[in-house]
């Protein structure tokens, strides 16, 4: 997967092993600590922030190759996305982390190397 290096790749898959762990992306996600988190008390809900727990060494290691993939096109294209929506740039890395993590998850349940999509 672009932006994913050996030590990197390593990280992952120490922490997160063969995903069995994890029944959906978003357990993965919410593990790393890349998911939304809403912040609640009583009546009052306040909208969604990045989370401050999880899994610091694999939120750490997801943001890095977020980062490290914007010189692929479809990560570029998605961040700019992302950017024209009216997030700033860190929060337009953590949304192209999730979707890494997706597609991570994607590849550790049907046990397939990573494929880019074609452009049609």
């Amino acid at each position: 997967m672009p932006g994913i290096g050996i030590r990197t790749a390593a990280r992952i898959l120490l922490e997160v092993g063969d995903g069995a762990a994890f029944p959906t992306p978003g357990h993965l996600a919410a593990y790393a600590g890349i998911a939304p988190v809403t912040h609640r008390s009583g009546t009052s809900i306040r909208g969604e922030h990045p989370a401050r727990g999880g899994n610091k060494q694999l939120k750490r290691a997801f943001f890095l190759a977020a980062f490290a993939s914007l010189k692929d096109p479809a990560s570029r294209a998605y961040h700019d996305r992302k950017r024209a929506e009216g997030k700033k740039h860190n929060a337009a890395i953590i949304c192209l982390a999730r979707r890494r993590c997706d597609v991570l998850f994607a590849m550790l349940r049907d046990k397939k190397p990573y494929q880019p999509r074609l452009a049609t």
